[in-house]
C-alpha cells in the first residue's frame, strides 16, 4: 500500500486527444504524480502561495478574458512566472486562442503545452478521473469477481471450494464476469473497484476441464472490464457444529486497502444451488442500498407479535 504510482503524460495525452502545440523535450518520460487538476486564476493575479507546481494547469475562456484586460508584455510575464514553476503542463481548453505568448513561454521553460476543443470543466472532471484511477492504491486478491443484478460480488475462499464453478453457472443465468482467480482492486475515494490482470482476462479455470475463454463461449455480453465491490463472499467448506448466521442481523464487513466492505460467509456443501444463492445474496445487498434489511423488519414483526400477545 506505501507504493506511489505514475502515470506518463503521454498516455493521458493520447486518451483525451489533446492536439500537441509544443511538447517538452522530455514529453515522453514526463510522470504526472497527482490527480488533483489546476485552474491558474489566483496565480495570473501574482498570488502563489500554497501553490502545486506538479499539478496540470488549464487555460479556459475566464483566465484568456483576465489576460486579455493586460497589455502583451504584461501578460507575457504573468504566463511566464506560471511556466516557470516547471508544471508538467499546460491546455488551453475551449478552443480559445492559443496565443503566441504561450507558445513562446512554453519553448522558453520546455513546458509541454496543448490544446483541446473541450470545455474546461468537462476535461478537469475527466482528467481527474484518469488520473486518480491510475494513481488509486491498489492490492491483488486471490478470489473470483463477478456481476449480479448490477452488485459486484467479490467471491473469496480456499482454492478448489467452487469459486470458479459458481462464476460458470452465474454466467449461464445471464451475469457476468469480471475477474477470475486474480482480482486487482483498487481504492478509489471510498469505493473499491476490481479488474482482471490483462493477461489472463476473460479467462476461467476449471479443474477437470482445463482454461476456457468467457468470451469466447459465453460473448461478450458475460464479460465486464471492471466493477465496484459491494459485497465481499466468503465460501468454506460446510464444518459440522460450526454456527452459521441464520438472521443477518449482526453484519460482517472486511477492509480492503482502509476501506469497508459488507461480507457474509457461505458455507458449501454437496447439493445447494450456489448459483442462487449468491443471486439471493446480491438481491438483498440491493435491498440494503434502497434502505430495506429483511432481518431487521423480521425482528421487529416478531416483537410486535410478542407485544400484542403480551398486551
Amino acid at each position: 500500500m506505501d507504493r506511489e504510482y505514475s502515470y506518463k503524460l503521454k498516455t493521458l495525452v493520447e486518451e483525451m486527444k489533446l492536439n500537441i502545440v509544443y511538447p517538452s523535450t522530455d514529453y515522453e518520460k514526463v510522470n504526472i504524480l497527482t490527480g488533483d487538476v489546476h485552474r491558474p486564476g489566483l496565480q495570473l493575479t501574482g498570488f502563489y502561495d500554497y501553490f502545486d507546481p506538479t499539478r496540470i494547469q488549464l487555460i479556459g475562456r475566464m483566465e484568456t478574458a483576465f489576460l486579455n484586460k493586460f497589455d502583451e508584455q504584461e501578460r507575457r510575464a504573468k504566463i511566464e512566472v506560471l511556466l516557470s514553476k516547471k508544471i508538467p503542463a499546460l491546455i488551453v481548453c475551449h478552443d480559445v486562442e492559443m496565443m503566441q505568448v504561450y507558445i513562446e513561454a512554453a519553448e522558453k521553460y520546455d513546458v509541454s503545452l496543448f490544446s483541446t476543443s473541450q470545455n474546461t470543466s468537462n476535461i478537469m472532471s475527466e482528467i481527474i478521473r484518469i488520473i486518480k484511477s491510475a494513481l488509486a492504491p491498489r492490492v491483488t486478491r486471490h478470489g473470483v469477481l463477478v456481476e449480479v443484478y448490477g452488485i459486484g460480488l467479490l467471491l473469496m475462499g480456499e482454492s478448489g471450494v467452487g469459486k470458479s464453478e459458481a462464476a460458470i453457472e452465474l454466467l449461464k443465468r445471464g451475469h457476468r464476469l469480471i475477474a477470475d482467480d486474480a482480482v486487482e482492486i483498487k481504492a478509489l475515494a471510498n469505493t473499491l473497484e476490481g479488474t482482471a490482470p490483462e493477461l489472463i482476462r476473460h479467462y476461467v479455470e476449471l479443474r477437470g476441464i482445463g482454461v476456457i475463454d468467457v468470451r469466447q463461449i459465453f460473448g461478450v455480453g458475460a464479460i465486464k472490464a471492471r466493477q465496484n465491490i459491494h459485497l465481499i463472499v466468503n465460501l468454506e467448506p460446510w464444518r459440522e457444529g460450526m454456527l452459521y448466521d441464520r438472521l443477518g442481523i449482526n453484519e460482517q464487513h472486511m477492509t480492503i486497502l482502509g476501506v469497508d466492505v459488507s461480507a457474509v460467509t457461505i458455507p458449501v456443501k454437496p447439493g445447494r444451488n450456489l448459483a442462487i444463492i449468491l443471486e439471493v445474496a446480491a438481491m438483498n445487498q440491493r435491498m440494503k442500498f434502497m434502505g430495506y434489511n429483511a432481518a431487521i423488519e423480521f425482528t421487529r414483526q416478531i416483537n410486535r407479535h410478542f407485544d400484542e400477545k403480551l398486551s
